[in-house]
């Protein structure tokens, strides 16, 4: 008798694995968090092609503006119609972090030249340039950011069309070969576990379904057995 089955479940029993914090939390110095970024459709095939771009200015000053609450960022852009909306699903390294929760704080533009890498609007903060009272960041280097997944597409066909060109893009497509796995802020993007230079995760097809995967990821559902 055969059986065939691909996909895994496991505990950890250690505390490596990266713990989220809530978008009404304080983002945590050095720490990586999942974060969201709307766009559209074209630009977000640019964005995951090419990688972010720093915005020249906005509420925070020049950076890439993402949120933990991904309701933020199904909001934008603001004049697109829902047909031309996606939501990046993206890994940040958010680096020294600046809270920023008036209107005119001192250092609503100027927070980067003064040694922070992100600044952070918290929930609900009373800031009338935010009238939706939701989480909002400011990343200065568009390199703290990576890519992982698409969170929303106008329909199936462009979400599957958007999720391969992210994982042509991790992957590595055309250098042949096992790819390193991207790293963002010193954690694998696949796995979510720290890494350190002499421990480098892998990047690995799924046997069944084709999907790129770290084998230290603690669950992997296949497709292709479902």
């Amino acid at each position: 008798m055969s059986l065939t089955f691909f996909g895994w479940d496991v505990v950890y029993d250690d505390k490596s694995l990266v713990l989220e914090l809530g978008a009404e939390q304080e983002p945590q110095k050095g720490d990586s968090y999942t974060m969201y970024h709307g766009t559209n459709l074209q630009t977000a095939r640019l964005i995951i092609t090419n990688g972010f771009r720093q915005s020249p200015d906005g509420m925070l000053g020049p950076g890439v503006y993402v949120s933990r609450n991904q309701q933020k960022a199904e909001r934008y852009p603001l004049k697109s119609p829902p047909s031309n909306r996606v939501v990046l699903q993206l890994r940040v390294n958010a680096g020294r972090v600046k809270r920023i929760d008036k209107d005119n704080h001192p250092m609503q533009k100027s927070w980067n030249a003064a040694g922070y890498d992100t600044a952070w609007v918290p929930p609900n903060c009373g800031m009338q340039s935010v009238p939706s009272g939701l989480e909002e960041d400011c990343v200065f280097d568009p390199q703290r950011i990576v890519v992982t997944s698409i969170a929303k597409a106008p329909n199936p066909t462009i979400l599957a069309e958007l999720k391969q060109l992210v994982s042509q893009k991790r992957a590595g497509i055309g250098r042949g070969g096992d790819m390193q796995v991207a790293v963002a802020g010193g954690v694998c993007t696949l796995c979510k576990r720290k890494t350190t230079p002499d421990r480098t995760h892998t990047l690995l097809p799924c046997w069944g379904c084709g999907q790129n995967i770290c084998t230290l990821m603690t669950k992997h559902t296949c497709s292709a057995s479902a």
